[in-house]
Order: C-alpha cells, then sequence, then structure tokens
C-alpha cells in the first residue's frame, strides 16, 4: 500500500474516521466536564539539614549513604506517617469520616490505617535532583483541605523521623540499665573479695611490706656472711691452739701465759744459779725447784684456759651462724609468701580495676543513651510550607482535548484500515494491476471526482 491507496482508503472511511475521532474527543470532553476539580499543595523539606548529632556531637552524612533518599521517600509515603497525620489531625473524631468507614467496612478493622491508606492514595514525594530538598505534595478537590494535608505529612514526618531515631536510644538504655546493675554488683563483689583477702592476710599495702622484708632479708644475709667469715676464723684458731700451744699465736698473745712464761724464765735462772752454788738436797734447791715446778703447772692451767676459750667462741660463732641461717631461711619463706600474697593481691585488684572500668562505660554509654532517647530534635527541616495552590491541577482540559485528538485520530485510522481489510474494495488501477497482472486499457468513473483526488490519481503510476 502507497501513500495514494492510504488516502483513497481514508476518502472512502472517512464517515467512520470522524465518527470514531469525535466520539473519542466528546467523551474526553464529558470526562473532563464531570471530573472534579482537583488542587495539589506541595510542602518542602530538607532532609540531613544540621548534619551533627543534637547529643553526642558527631558529624554523620547521613544523605551520602547509597539508598538515604529512597528510604526517606518510603518513610514519607508510609503507613507509620498517614497514620500520625490522622491522630495529630483527630480525624477519627469527624463523625462524617466515622460513617463512611463504617459503610465501607461494616465497622471492621482499624478505623486509623483505613483513613491512612486512604491519605496514601492522594500524597506524593518527589526528591529534587542533587539536592536534600523533598517535594510532599497532596492532591484533592479542596484547596484548603490540601494544604492541611501536606504541611501535615511534613510535621507528621518529622515526628516519625525522632521517634525512629529515639526508640532504638530507649531500648539501648533499658539494656544498658539492666547491665549497669549487673555490673556494679560484679564491682562490689570484686572490691569485696580485694578487702576481705586483704583482711585475712592483715596487708594494707603490699609494696611497703616486701620492701622491709627484702632489706631485713638483705640484712640477714649480710649477717650471715659475717659470722661466717668469723665462725671461720675461730675454727682456724682452735685447730691452731690444737696442735703445739706454743706456736698458737693466740697463746702466745695471751698476757697471763706470757706473764708466766716470763716469771718461770726468771725462777729457771735463778735455780740455775743456785744448782751452781747448792746440792739438790739443800732447801733453797728444792724450793726454787718447786717453784718452777709450781710456775710450769700454772702455764699449763692457763693454756688449757685460752684453748677453751678459744673453742667457746668458735662454738658461738657456729651456733649464731645456725640462726641466722634459720632466721634467713625463714626470711626467705616470708618473702616468697609475700610475693605470692602479691600476686594474688594484684589479681584481685586487677579484677575491682576491669570491673570498675567496665561499670564506668556502661554507666557512660547509659547516661548517652538515655539523652538520645529523651532527644527531641531532628535532623529535618521544614524547607517551604505549603500554600493553598492558586490553579488547578486537573482535569486539563486543553491538554486532554489535543491528546483526545491525537489518540481519536490513531484510533479512526486504525479502524478504517480495519473495516478496509474486511470489505476490500479497488480503489485505483494499481490494484487491478497487481491482482490480474494486466493492463489497464481505461477508467470509467461512476461519479464526480472532486479535484484533490483527480490529482491524487494523476500522480499514481499508469499501467503499460
Amino acid at each position: 500500500m502507497n501513500f495514494s491507496e492510504f488516502l483513497l482508503i481514508l476518502k472512502a472511511r472517512r464517515m467512520i474516521f470522524f465518527v470514531t475521532l469525535g466520539l473519542v474527543v466528546i467523551s474526553t470532553l464529558v470526562v473532563n466536564l464531570i471530573t472534579p476539580k482537583t488542587y495539589k499543595a506541595v510542602a518542602s523539606i530538607v532532609l540531613n539539614a544540621k548534619g551533627a548529632d543534637p547529643v553526642t556531637g558527631l558529624v554523620v552524612q547521613a544523605s551520602m549513604m547509597p539508598g538515604f533518599m529512597s528510604t526517606q521517600i518510603d518513610i514519607i509515603t508510609s503507613e507509620k506517617v498517614a497514620i500520625k497525620v490522622v491522630e495529630n489531625l483527630k480525624l477519627t473524631e469527624n463523625q462524617a469520616a466515622v460513617a463512611k468507614f463504617n459503610e465501607a467496612t461494616k465497622g471492621k478493622g482499624e478505623i486509623k490505617s483505613w483513613m491512612a491508606k486512604l491519605l496514601l492514595n492522594n500524597v506524593s514525594a518527589k526528591p529534587s535532583r542533587d539536592s536534600s530538598i523533598v517535594d510532599i505534595s497532596f492532591t484533592g478537590v479542596d484547596p484548603e483541605f490540601v494544604t492541611t494535608m501536606a504541611n501535615a505529612f511534613a510535621e507528621a514526618y518529622q515526628e516519625v523521623n525522632i521517634e525512629l531515631k529515639v526508640q532504638p536510644a530507649q531500648k539501648a538504655a533499658e539494656f544498658l540499665g539492666v547491665q549497669t546493675q549487673v555490673l556494679r554488683k560484679n564491682l562490689e563483689e570484686a572490691q569485696a573479695r580485694l578487702s576481705k583477702y586483704q583482711q585475712e592476710k592483715g596487708l594494707t599495702s603490699v609494696a611497703g611490706s616486701m620492701d622491709v622484708e627484702s632489706a631485713r632479708l638483705n640484712d640477714l644475709s649480710s649477717q650471715l656472711v659475717a659470722v661466717q667469715n668469723q665462725a671461720n676464723e675461730a675454727s682456724t684458731r682452735q685447730l691452731r691452739t690444737g696442735g703445739t700451744g706454743d706456736e698458737s699465736p693466740d697463746l702466745a698473745a695471751n698476757p697471763m701465759v706470757q706473764s708466766l712464761r716470763m716469771d718461770i724464765a726468771r725462777a729457771e735462772s735463778k735455780f740455775s744459779e743456785l744448782s751452781q752454788r747448792l746440792g739438790p738436797s739443800h732447801p733453797q734447791y728444792q724450793q726454787a725447784m718447786a717453784e718452777i715446778t709450781k710456775l710450769k703447772s700454772q702455764l699449763q692451767e692457763e693454756k688449757v684456759k685460752a684453748r677453751s676459750t678459744i673453742g667457746g667462741t668458735a662454738s658461738i660463732h657456729k651456733q649464731r651462724e645456725a640462726e641466722l641461717r634459720a632466721a634467713l631461711a625463714a626470711q626467705k619463706a616470708r618473702v616468697l609468701e609475700l610475693n605470692l600474697t602479691r600476686d594474688q593481691l594484684t589479681v584481685l585488684q586487677r579484677d575491682v580495676e576491669n570491673a570498675q572500668r567496665a561499670m564506668d562505660q556502661a554507666g557512660q554509654r547509659f547516661t548517652q543513651t538515655t539523652l538520645e532517647g529523651s532527644a527531641n530534635q531532628t535532623d529535618i527541616a521544614i524547607l517551604n510550607p505549603a500554600s493553598p495552590p492558586p490553579s488547578v491541577e486537573g482535569p486539563r482540559v486543553k491538554f486532554n482535548t489535543i491528546l483526545a485528538l491525537f489518540l481519536g485520530s490513531l484510533l479512526g485510522i486504525f479502524i478504517s484500515l480495519t473495516a478496509e481489510k474486511m470489505d476490500q474494495r479497488v480503489r485505483c488501477r494499481n490494484v487491478v494491476c497487481e491482482l490480474l497482472d494486466l493492463p489497464v486499457l481505461a477508467v470509467i468513473s461512476s461519479r464526480r471526482v472532486g479535484p484533490f483526488f483527480r490529482r491524487i490519481k494523476a500522480l499514481s503510476p499508469k499501467a503499460n
């Protein structure tokens, strides 16, 4: 089918075309006339206006998170926000609305949810491109009503946003409150264990006791070394006096021994002189002999006493050494016990510190979450409140009429072509040539053809 054939078909089926076009246009006009006028009010809000948490002060750019804007749009058009609008405007107290609810649902269901769903059919939220501004629009037949509803949705969204932030914080505060009590009890138990252990061991300061006991241990060690040296020296002296007494330095240095030795030397000298002049039977001879014997006897007694004194000193040093060894061993055990006590006390003190730290952190977090749970500030601000719309939003008569002309024309063409297909006729010589594959000799017109269509026919190719 070429363009000339298409025009001939439309000419032949023009009645169908114009009737279809007229019906579409008239129907559109009727619908526009009977459809009530609608108005659209728009309230603009800014998301994340401050960008900082009112309690913690942390800057959180939530708008940079993926899906943030889509989430906020879903919240604005959620049933929770719509129910908040119903509650704020007290729509459930409207008798007409209650009557419609009873008529529609037979009194079944929740009236708030029913009204919220009706409101959501007329509300929409559209974010601005490359910004954090969202336009909340509400459509209805009353300009004052749509203005009120658009502003109500913006305010309800603010309230719901606060609730969504506050509710998790309140639940966290409840949990932390319980945990704080548990941690406080753990701290008290740890402190009680520490106090009991200190009382049992009689300790006030382990560090001070360790210093005293360590100093005493060092002092005992020094004393033991000194006594060991003295004991070794006394033992050596005892061994020397146990041999040839005359060669012993201790005996030689003894004043009594030295005095008796001098007396003996004088007595022997005197005896030597007497023995040259007197005989053994002479009384003076015998007296001198007896004096020497007496002096030697005294000398031996003094040597014995000196040896006994030296042996006693060695025994005393040995005994002192043994006592110091025992005291040193006991002091070492005391120091070891203090080390064990210090380690156990350190463990108990660390338990108290950990319990205190955990309770402090939980208390700090509990205070913070309590403040967050009681915060009434939001990061959403109303930029432009809705105002009564100055013009009608719909129906748009001019646009709908133009659209009806375009669609009606397309529908008329489609129906005309369909009718032609069902009752096909020969409209020009080309069809005869194509069907019969024979040349057309002449054309006899049964009716007068206008100049426009004569020109169309003249333009069509002639048969050979």
